[in-house]
């Protein structure tokens, strides 16, 4: 494939363990209405199914990248843009599922200014309703104040589900489905690989914004997000990879005092959240599995903040 023209479009999917989702995942993308047939990586973060041999024999052109362990989100598609040729780059998680037309109404908009550094589309429910597809960059006052009330009360500077008409710039994309100008993105170098998983296209997009690169949101694209394979797998080990994730953004970009702000309010809460739903299934003898298992979950995320948020903790790295 190395002696075949430059592909214009490289599309780069990073599984692990969800081989029926990947499979789902790369039909949609190879019937994507393209004028040329993209370039398609996948990126196998040490699969135990048989997520690879499954790829391999449904789809023979598609490039595999077996990296033997969990690199995380960053890493592994940092290592598939080594190998990807493409001039603009598509990353769509396992559990997106494009519309024939999405990959075009996306890649469309990127040619038209090379002040675009990075565009999604609007994001849909299994059930065609409109979901998240875009937020404000994190800082105190959204992490810390609820962020439901922020929406309706100021929607222009949070926005919320609502689809729009138009295309229009955004503070920060869901990272489901992103495309990317390559040479911008290489240029800013690439992922922040100090993020596993969380918010790792969220400070790629506070570093593309301070470079004068643009951001958008453009809801004629369209993709199904079915949200949450990896969480739904191992809900608390994801839940301290996102806790973990968004201190290191407050680091990097607020400093130590925001940080420290920030772990003080999210210890307090969940303390009140585990009294709480503590009480709860004490009322209902334990029988309702909806409360048992949130307790289960926020437990642990207190039991790691109580210990001072370790690293060993999370979704597993072999």
């Amino acid at each position: 494939m190395t002696d075949s023209p430059q592909p214009e479009l490289s599309v780069i999917v990073v599984n692990r363990n969800t081989a029926d989702l990947l499979l789902t995942c790369l039909e949609h993308v190879l019937n994507s209405n393209l004028d040329e047939e993209p370039e398609v990586l996948v990126v196998d973060n040490g699969s135990s199914d048989d997520s690879v041999a499954r790829v391999k024999t449904a789809y023979p052109r598609v490039i595999v990248l077996e990296a033997g362990k969990n690199l995380g989100f960053a890493a592994a598609n940092n290592l598939a843009v080594k190998t990807a040729r493409g001039e603009f780059l598509l990353l769509v998680n396992t559990d997106a599922l494009l519309e024939r037309d999405c990959a075009r109404t996306l890649l469309d908009l990127m040619k038209s200014d090379p002040c675009i550094g990075m565009v999604g589309p609007q994001l849909l429910n299994a059930d065609g309703s409109p979901q998240t597809s875009f937020e404000a960059v994190p800082t105190l006052l959204t992490e810390t104040l609820n962020r439901s009330l922020l929406k309706r009360l100021f929607p222009k500077r949070f926005p919320g589900k609502r689809p729009a008409q138009k295309v229009f710039p955004v503070e920060a994309l869901i990272g489901a489905v992103m495309m990317l100008r390559r040479e911008r993105f290489e240029a800013l170098g690439s992922f922040d690989e100090d993020y596993f998983f969380f918010l790792e296209e969220t400070d790629l997009a506070v570093r593309m914004r301070q470079a004068g690169q643009q951001i958008l949101h453009e809801p004629r694209a369209k993709a199904a997000h079915l949200q949450g394979a990896t969480a739904d797998i191992a809900p608390a080990s994801a839940r301290i990879e996102f806790y973990r994730s968004r201190y290191l953004f407050f680091r990097k970009h607020y400093g130590s005092w925001a940080t420290r702000s920030l772990k003080s309010v999210m210890t307090a809460n969940l303390i009140l959240n585990v009294g709480g739903l503590g009480l709860a299934a004490l009322v209902t003898l334990g029988q309702a599995p909806s409360v048992t298992n949130k307790l289960r979950v926020r437990s642990s995320l207190l039991k790691w903040h109580l210990q001072g948020c370790l690293e060993g903790p999370g979704l597993p790295r072999e």
